[in-house]
């Protein structure tokens, strides 16, 4: 019999053998060893380098005979080979290994953290059928030890009463490696757990949030703004959060905030500039509400320069330009009053010739805003303004936009200030009768007294209003207004000068040492026709001092005769015709402000405009330009020179030949106009053999002399009229055959209403829907579709023959003309 005794972990086999049938047994267990026997596999040759090989001439003559036969060498899977062949034999060991890990990899936890014993770690037991059971032990996990070990120190805590400061400690204690063991078993956990599904499920989550704190932004901006709009005072700190959202990396979020910010401070600013306590006034004891107020003003004033600081700085990077722009702008119009009023000030006329189209329009749109309401600020950013854009302009040497200047057109002078009222005076009178009055009735009746005193109270507090309102409406004395008024004249006229001087020295006064500048981005002469446009304005305010100079700049700058040693053609190239003529308007608007104090010929005017009519080219040059000077200089001008109105009659007939309906129909009224006023000119329309009948001096007319006076245009018949009368359109033909049929002998004279400003713009192209009819066009086309009916019955028939030749001998002979010309041109060179 068989038995097994189990001791502990160790087994005991004891076997008896006491019948024959063992041997049996004993052969069995032989061919149980013999089976488990494993035939290791053949050993490969071992590798011999290619260079030691030698090789027999008979092989290799076999191997090039039959090279057929050792494809199948090619087609051997070394790889297999070297597996099968090269890789080492596994014991029974090994195999018992491979599967224990096996077993370990597909273990399972239990739900009270007992992980199930590896087979190895215990020895087996063998049974009586011949099987191996391996005992499993549940070991705990880290957790599961743990929560064991804390339960059993609070048990252990429960058993032994302790003091309070040993309670303490342990409490402590416990916190801590609480604490320890919160971190350190969630990043052993992830690790274990890190799948590529997490890594998908992470970026997925990545995406999601930056949204949602997009979003959260978002609304925290939107939160923040609600608070201060609603108590601005309690919640003044969350001005500080918005600037620090300012500084996010999302441009989106720090748009925003900018914008939340200017609504903000817009409604919040008070209507005063804040001045900070000194020292002094910090010691002194004062009450709960002015330190609250003082807090207040002292936290706004800051959280507003930090945000000017950083409009500032972003202003400058091309991403932020516009909104920064746009915030600065916005305030220096909303608040000029405030602090920091001159920083905002010199980054608006910064920007003011910026190439961006939409900054340079905001930041001219903020500054004749300034100028226009004045009551703002008093006046005093007008001045500042004005000198920053002189100093602005000289310092790029007048090569900016022409908006930059053209913004003091807004600014207004007034003349009466300083100057007493009528009203006043006779306010004054009427008080003063009222005082008499109510003397004698006080020495008469005492009972007036009570009514004299609370009228007396009255005024004092009428006047302490009108203190206050002047404070808040920062309303200067006349005396001060009147010098910011001429120190903003000052610096106007000055640019005004000194574009005009850089124009001379372009022009005309440039050596071979000091070359003329190059053209800049916006032309060569930029600023010249907003500076015209501001001296015939201001003309008024200029002082006679400066009109002799300013009318010799003039007259250099529309005849370009100031030349060094040039042509006056090449100089002439530089200055447009709308450009010079502008310069002979300026002049007569400058004459007629200044008429009793200045007596100035103004003939050169006259002969440059003489010239221009000739130069003008309607696409190239302003036709606006052209008729206000044919109104100012031809039609209000009464006193004529009969030779030079005939002159001027000559050229405009000869003008409206040649351009658009606008120009013709300009340039007619001004004829007109000139035939009315001088009598003696209408002698150009009788048509005598020797011409006019009143010839002057000159007895043939001289169409391109430069002098209306030299022309001789009263020995000419206005033979323009007769083609102008046969003119598309009927208006100008009209205007025509009436000027044709003026009587010589009419004495009274009845001017037209029209000008040439307004003919120019009621028959310019913009306005024009004139539509000619082609009457004749379908007469001639109806003519010819009746001779061609009529003519194809009787066509001969043509012979092609003679045709080609006839052709034939027309080419040979223009050929040999072409020729002949050719050779002659070489024998004459």
């Amino acid at each position: 019999p068989n038995c097994s005794i189990l001791c502990g972990q160790t087994v005991i086999i004891i076997s008896v053998v006491s019948s024959p049938n063992s041997e049996a047994a004993v052969g069995i267990m032989g061919k149980s060893r013999r089976k488990q026997k494993v035939i290791p596999p053949p050993q490969l040759p071992p590798d011999v380098p290619e260079e030691d090989i030698e090789f027999s001439d008979e092989d290799l003559k076999y191997v090039q005979e039959n090279t057929q036969y050792a494809r199948f060498v090619s087609r051997l899977d070394t790889a297999a080979i070297n597996k099968q062949c090269g890789g080492t034999v596994k014991t029974v060991e090994d195999k018992y290994e491979e599967e224990r890990s096996k077993k370990k990899t597909h273990q399972e936890e239990k739900g009270n953290g007992e992980i199930l014993v590896d087979p190895v770690d215990v020895l087996p037991i063998k049974t009586l059928d011949g099987k191996l059971h391996y005992r499993t032990e549940a070991k705990k996990s880290k957790l599961a030890e743990a929560i064991t070990d804390e339960a059993e120190t609070d048990v252990l805590e429960d058993e032994n009463i302790l003091n309070k400061s040993q309670r303490r400690a342990k409490a402590k204690k416990s916190k801590k490696e609480a604490k320890k063991q919160d971190k350190e078993l969630p990043n052993q956990i992830a690790k274990e757990e890190e799948t590529p599904q997490a890594a998908v499920l992470a970026e997925v989550k990545e995406e999601l949030s930056v949204q949602e704190t997009l979003e959260n932004k978002q609304n925290k901006l939107a939160e923040l703004g609600t608070l201060l709009l609603s108590d601005p005072e309690a919640n003044i700190k969350s001005l500080k959060e918005i600037l620090d959202l300012c500084k996010d990396e999302n441009t989106k979020i720090v748009k925003l905030g900018l914008l939340s910010l200017l609504a903000v401070f817009k409604d919040i600013i008070p209507g005063y500039r804040i001045r900070l306590p000194t020292e002094k006034e910090n010691e002194m004891k004062v009450s709960k509400e002015v330190k609250k107020t003082r807090l207040y003003e002292s936290n706004l004033l800051k959280a507003y320069k930090a945000y000017l600081q950083k409009l500032i700085i972003l202003e400058k990077l091309p991403v932020y330009n516009q909104i920064a722009t746009r915030c600065i702008c916005t305030l220096l119009d909303a608040v000029p009053h405030f602090n920091y009023r001159d920083n905002l000030l010199i980054a608006v006329v910064g920007n003011i010739s910026s190439p961006d189209e939409v900054v340079r329009r905001l930041c001219c749109s903020t500054v004749r805003s300034l100028f226009s309401n004045e009551g703002k600020h008093g006046g005093e950013l007008t001045v500042q303004a004005v000198r920053l854009i002189a100093a602005h302009v000289k310092a790029h040497n007048c090569q900016l936009h022409p908006n930059s200047i053209e913004v003091f057109m807004s600014i207004r002078f007034d003349e009466d200030i300083g100057k007493p009222n009528k009203e006043d005076e006779h306010n004054k009178k009427y008080k003063k009768n009222n005082k008499r009055k109510n003397q004698e009735e006080e020495n008469q009746v005492q009972e007036n007294e009570r009514k004299k005193s609370k009228k007396e109270m009255m005024s004092k507090i009428r006047d302490e209003v009108t203190a206050d309102y002047k404070g808040v409406t920062y309303e200067p004395d006349a005396k001060e207004r009147r010098k910011m008024q001429t120190e903003t004249l000052s610096a106007v006229f000055e640019t005004y000068f000194r574009v005009l001087r850089n124009t001379m020295y372009t022009i005309g006064e440039s050596t071979e040492e000091n070359p003329i500048s190059n053209q800049g981005s916006f032309g060569a002469h930029p600023l010249l026709a907003p500076c015209l446009d501001g001296l015939a304005k201001f003309t008024q305010q200029l002082d006679l001092d400066y009109i002799g100079d300013l009318m010799n700049y003039l007259k250099k700058l529309a005849s370009s005769s100031s030349v060094s040693n040039n042509s006056k053609q090449k100089n002439s190239k530089l200055l447009t015709v709308s450009e010079r003529l502008r310069c002979c308007l300026v002049a007569f608007k400058v004459m007629r402000s200044n008429l009793n104090a200045l007596n100035v010929d103004l003939q050169d005017f006259f002969v440059q405009l003489y010239n221009l009519i000739l130069e003008y080219r309607p696409g190239r040059d302003s036709g606006v330009v052209l008729a206000e000077s044919l109104k100012i200089m031809l039609c209000d001008d009464r006193h004529q020179d009969m030779q030079k109105a005939a002159a001027f009659v000559k050229r405009l007939a000869t003008f409206a030949l040649c351009f658009g309906c606008a120009e013709s129909m300009s340039a007619l009224v001004t004829l007109k106009n000139l035939l009315q006023k001088n009598v003696k000119c209408r002698n150009l329309l009788e048509n005598d053999a020797g011409g006019g009948s009143v010839s002057g001096s000159i007895a043939k007319y001289q169409p391109y002399a430069t002098d209306p006076n030299l022309s001789g245009a009263l020995a000419t018949v206005l033979w323009e009229l007769s083609l102008l009368s046969k003119h598309y359109h009927p208006a100008i033909s009209t205007m025509a055959t009436t000027i044709s049929n003026m009587n010589t002998s009419q004495s009274q004279t009845f001017l037209s209403a029209v000008t040439p400003q307004q003919a120019f713009a009621d028959f310019s192209l913009v306005k024009e829907s004139f539509e000619p009819k082609d009457e004749s066009r379908k007469l001639n086309i109806k003519r010819k579709r009746d001779s061609l009916a009529e003519g194809a019955k009787s066509v001969p028939e043509i012979d092609m023959e003679k045709l080609s030749k006839k052709l034939k001998e027309n080419f040979t002979i223009l050929q040999d003309i072409k020729e002949d010309e050719r050779v002659r041109m070489e024998l004459q060179s």
